[in-house]
């Protein structure tokens, strides 16, 4: 990890909230933006903010989310995603998100990420492999 990795830093990411992120199950008039596809969005914008402070060979993965969905997000909307490292301890981050869709605050979010070796990474996944036989 560079030195760069603190606490204040943000990113902002807008997503189209198009079909593939909304809800099917309630009929095409009330497609509105699904929580899964927020916690993707959430996911995505955190990873690149911190990926920007990573050196060579290093990654991030989720280890927690936890969500409140606070409202609905129409089709054809613009879902604008800004997380905000609150936290570096050590290969753990912790930020804190906010999205938004052009009219309301419709989701806030915790979420917490490790960083990574990849090669290590890889040998684990492997080893867990070769147990799967």
């Amino acid at each position: 990890m560079k030195d760069s990795l603190s606490a204040g830093l943000e990113r902002t990411q807008k997503f189209e909230i198009d079909t593939g992120r909304t809800i099917a199950f309630m009929g095409d008039e009330l497609r509105v933006y699904g929580t899964p596809y927020m916690v993707r969005d959430i996911e995505e914008t955190s990873r690149l903010l911190v990926q920007e402070h990573l050196d060579e060979g290093e990654e991030t993965v989720g280890a927690h989310v936890s969500v409140d969905h606070l409202g609905a997000s129409l089709l054809g909307m613009t879902s604008t995603v800004t997380a905000k490292i609150m936290e570096v301890d050590g290969q753990r981050v912790t930020l804190e998100v906010e999205v938004h869709d052009g009219i309301d605050l419709v989701g806030k979010a915790k979420h917490v990420r490790f960083v990574i070796d990849r090669d290590r990474q890889k040998i684990r996944l492997e080893k867990k492999r070769a147990a799967m036989g």
